[in-house]
């Protein structure tokens, strides 16, 4: 980004007369091709507890979970719906919850907005129906006028670093000794789109999810991302 001079020829960053905060995101039911985004909700309880039941490798780098029933799983529905900063979303296919993936770090002054929180059950792990997810949050997002979309992940998450870079984020550092998860200490890995990037990984994204690279079950190209200097 280029920056301006100031009368004593110290630089700053470059003027933005034509932006303005964004609203935040209303809950809202998205809708794609592969999967269906809904405003997480007690109801979900049942499904993401068969989807998630005996598979404890979901709560390594997570600050919930296990579950011992689908009751155990309400409080933390309540508790993600209570803050004012996320907005969490069940994952649905064929009317039946899967996962969950949430906007969080809502800051419309800052026109910043972050995707994380995501829990995908086994079942959908590895299709089309998560990278879809990712992709309708994210274009959401950039349509409401959000400069700056954000990914971050523990730094020892290397399945989590790995979507972020499938999917288009650029890896930006690493926060050391961030947080405390667990009883353990996490560093914490951060990534981001901006908004003047968006246009190329959408085109992207939209040539990954269409039919025709799927006709067969599977993928026929992969989904590939790349640096505005070409790399």
């Amino acid at each position: 980004m280029t920056s301006e001079p100031t009368p004593d020829d110290r630089p700053v960053g470059a003027a933005l007369p034509d932006w303005a905060p964004p609203a935040a995101p209303d809950p809202a039911t998205l809708t794609g091709r592969t999967v269906t985004l809904e405003p997480l909700d007690r109801r979900h309880a049942t499904d993401l507890f068969a989807a998630w039941h005996g598979h404890d490798e979901l709560w390594t780098y997570l600050p919930w979970g296990p579950f011992d029933d689908a009751a155990s799983i309400e409080p933390l529905i309540d508790g993600l719906n209570a803050q004012d900063d996320w907005l969490p979303h069940a994952v649905v296919v064929d009317g039946v919850a899967h996962g969950m993936i949430s906007y969080l770090r809502i800051r419309p002054r800052a026109g910043s907005i972050e995707i994380g929180g995501i829990t995908h059950g086994p079942a959908i792990q590895r299709t089309a129906v998560t990278t879809e997810a990712t992709f309708l949050l994210a274009d959401r997002a950039f349509e409401l006028g959000y400069r700056r979309l954000e990914w971050k992940c523990d730094a020892l998450n290397a399945a989590s670093r790995r979507a972020a870079s499938r999917f288009g984020f650029t890896e930006e550092g690493t926060h050391r000794q961030a947080v405390v998860v667990r009883g353990r200490n996490r560093d914490t890995t951060w990534f981001s789109i901006l908004d003047h990037e968006w246009p190329s990984r959408r085109a992207e994204f939209v040539r990954w999810l269409d039919p025709a690279n799927h006709a067969d079950g599977t993928q026929r190209s992969p989904l590939h991302m790349w640096s505005d200097d070409g790399n």
